[in-house]
This record gives C-alpha cells, structure tokens and sequence, in this order.
C-alpha cells in the first residue's frame, strides 16, 4: 500500500509541477483565505482513480472532492491534492502532495511528495520514516530556546488571532526564529528530518496532517494538541517535534491559563 501510495503522489506531483510552469490553471476562492484550483480537482482525482483501481473496496477523503468510494470501508485514504494551494497559485514552488491511510482510524501509511524538489517523505506504521528511501530521524534540540520553529497565523479563523498573538509572542521571544513555509504536511516532514526543530499550528484539517503526523512519529517525534494531550487529531491544533522539545513548548508557550480555550 505504501508503494501504491508513493506511485499516486509522484502521478500528481508530475501534474502540479508541469501546470505550474504552463499557468492558464482556473482559481476559485472557497474563502479569501482559502484557494482552490481546477489543478487541485484534477490532481485529487488522479490519485483517487489509482488508488481505487487497486483497492476498490477502501474510501477516500479527499479535501476537494469529500467521502468516495465504499463509505463503510476501514480503510480510508486521506488527501490533500495540493497541500499549498496559494503557493502554488502564486507561482512558488513550495507545495506538496499528502497521502495517508487510516485502518480503523488509525494512520498506518504516510506519503508526502514535495515535486519541485523530488523529495518523497514516507512512512508505514512501526516501520520508520524515509525521505528518498533514507531513514529519517528528528532534530535533537531539546529547547525551544535557539530553536527553528515551524509556524502559521491561523487566517482561516482570524477571530483567534489575538489570542494566538500572545501565544506567538512568548514563542518569537524565546526561539532563534520562526518559519511559515504555507504547506503544512512538508512542515511536518521538515521537523520530521530535523529541518525544523519543532512545529505548531492551529485549525489544521485531517488531509494537512495525517501523513505527516505519521511521518513524524515513525521518525521518533511525537505531536499533541496544546494541552499536551490526543486532540489535535479533532481540533486540528498541534505541537510537534521530538518529546523534549515538545514538552518545553507546551510549558513556555503553550501553558497560558489566560488564553482563550479556543486554542486548545
């Protein structure tokens, strides 16, 4: 399955990296902060056909085109087609395809292929995480403190941003410095190969996050939500990096009784 899955991400991969340079792409705005493309379309139904060619049995959930495929399957496939969109649409070449599959709710597969740098990230479950068929492990950075931290403003819900203001501010004072690189599956797979020293984000959705996450975790990181527990997988706010670190952010940054629930 992971095979099948890295062959689907490189088919789409092929598709964003040709349109990217050709232009002439449709754009729809789902919100003003939310991109979509006919690429986008094009690329979610190009990986859904593979897949359901060789498992015609599994559903999908795909960002675009929602729940396909046997509905009542253990197995679910979850797809960002193009993890990035507005990356893309504005011509840089920073964006990525996310595949994972869950059985049972469980992530059990992870690819996530970057096409302008030809890099496939890529995990199984108890088996490790690769890029390019390299084993992968995260930084060793146990401090926030000269840290590299992955980040992003929460634009889609901008009724927390001045909650999550205080909350970036206690980070900026205490890291070397923050990125937004605007993909949040290579995000993950960039604190999964030690890139980044640790990553957080907030409102994610399960195609942004379930092959990364697993990438992540087979390449000894771990994620929670800001309270240190599960929650990210339901409310889509993560802390991730290796334990140490992790631990370090959710008391310095994320542990501020003051700050609306919402961040949780």
């Amino acid at each position: 399955m992971l095979n099948i899955a890295q062959r689907a991400a490189r088919a789409a991969g092929n598709v964003i990296a040709r349109k990217i340079d050709q232009g002439g792409f449709s754009v729809e705005e789902k919100r003003k902060d939310d991109l979509v493309t006919d690429v986008d379309r094009e690329c979610e139904n190009t990986i859904s056909s593979m897949l359901l060619k060789s498992y015609r049995d599994h559903a999908i959930l795909g960002e675009e085109g929602g729940l396909q495929g046997n509905k009542d399957s253990e197995y679910v496939w979850v797809i960002d087609p193009i993890d990035g969109t507005t990356n893309f649409v504005k011509g840089l070449p920073h964006c990525a395809v996310s595949i994972g599959l869950q059985h049972k709710g469980r992530t059990i597969v992870g690819v996530v292929f970057d096409p302008f740098r030809d890099e496939m990230f890529s995990a199984a479950r108890g088996e490790g995480a690769s890029l390019n068929g390299t084993r992968i492990r995260v930084g060793q950075h146990k401090t926030i403190d000269g840290a590299i931290v992955g980040t992003a403003f929460p634009t889609r819900y901008r009724e927390r941003l001045d909650a999550y203001m205080e909350l970036f501010t206690r980070l900026i004072n205490q890291c070397a410095d923050v990125r937004r690189s605007g993909s949040a599956s290579l995000d993950l797979c960039y604190a999964a190969c030690g890139r980044y020293d640790a990553y957080l984000e907030q409102g994610l959705k399960p195609w942004d996050f379930t092959a990364g996450e697993l990438i992540l975790r087979e390449s000894g990181g771990i994620a929670t939500d800001f309270a240190g527990g599960p929650g990210f997988t339901k409310s889509g706010n993560i802390v991730s990096g290796n334990p140490q670190i992790v631990q370090n952010l959710l008391a310095k940054v994320c542990d501020a009784p003051n700050l609306p629930g919402i961040l949780r």
